[in-house]
């Protein structure tokens, strides 16, 4: 019989540190969404990530490198964490508001569930979903400022289609990360092992950008703001998110990993406060709380 993992504290901090950084590139990619095309902008992200990672993983772009073994699951890798998640995310911020994107990226931790019953024949124990829907009554805490009235008042856009699509795409993407045949010596190298998923990622996200390029009216506006921006969430939300995030996942599963993403919105509160001067209100750290409780609920034994 399976035992459920458990969560160590190194386990949290890498689980942590993904939502901080993902806020960030949430609030980044809203304020550069007038400077360049939002597929565009996740091409060249994954660009500077490459070459970043390149110097520490050129050996995985070897013909003999053991991990194009698996090459068929870093393409499906690289399609659902890196082509289509991160265009959705910045497709859904062209026109859909924060709270609505962050609403429906909320719902990451149901469709996990969903997708690992449906997909990948996990069992789904009724204290897991007790704990994804105790950790997204505290997102929705923070969506409604402490107001329940204000969710109410929320209309759909096309850009919520787009978040609920990119959702789906990181369920898939993160029950692939932990269900994997490869040895442990390949994976433990996290900068082979992501960029092997960068290899077919850019590909991807390349195609889609040049569709862009294709049948829209796309732009790229380089100047130091739009540098500044895509060297952060290059660095960042890319290469140091999805290394804590790929480990994280290997170590804590996918179900309880998921709950984690529910702190985004609260990162994003938080970072909203810092730069717009406001201060923090009651329901900040009451909806922590719930959204902590919520992880804490899932992941017991």
């Amino acid at each position: 019989m399976q035992t459920q993992p458990r969560l160590t504290p190194l386990t949290v901090f890498l689980l942590i540190v993904p939502p901080l950084l993902w806020a960030g590139n949430a609030v980044v990619g809203r304020l550069v969404r007038e400077l360049v095309s939002p597929l565009t902008l996740n091409f060249v992200r994954w660009l500077i990530a490459f070459a970043l990672l390149l110097p520490l993983a050129a050996p995985v772009l070897r013909r003999r490198s053991p991990l194009w073994a698996h090459w068929k699951r870093y393409a499906l890798l690289g399609l659902f964490g890196i082509g289509l998640y991160n265009a959705f995310q910045y497709l859904a911020l062209q026109t859909s508001t924060p709270i609505n994107v962050t609403l429906v990226g909320s719902s990451v931790p149901l469709w996990i569930l969903a997708t690992g019953a449906l997909f990948f024949g996990a069992r789904i124990t009724p204290r897991e979903i007790g704990g994804a829907l105790l950790s997204m009554v505290g997102v929705l805490l923070v969506l409604s400022r402490g107001d329940w009235q204000l969710l109410l008042a929320l209309r759909l856009v096309p850009g919520d289609l787009y978040m609920l699509l990119g959702s789906i795409a990181w369920a898939f993407y993160s029950w692939m990360l932990a269900r994997t045949d490869e040895p442990r010596s390949v994976r433990q190298d996290w900068a082979a092992f992501l960029m092997a998923q960068l290899v077919f990622g850019i590909a991807w996200s390349g195609a889609l950008a040049a569709g862009e390029w294709t049948l829209t009216d796309a732009h790229f506006d380089i100047g130091w703001p739009l540098v500044a921006a895509l060297l952060f969430i290059g660095i960042g939300p890319a290469v140091v998110a999805y290394r804590c995030w790929g480990t994280g996942v290997q170590r804590a599963g996918p179900q309880a990993a998921s709950l984690f993403m529910n702190l985004t919105p609260l990162f994003a509160a938080v970072l909203s406060a810092a730069f717009l001067r406001e201060a923090p209100h009651w329901y900040h750290g009451a909806a922590f709380l719930l959204i902590v409780g919520g992880i804490v609920v899932s992941s017991r034994r």
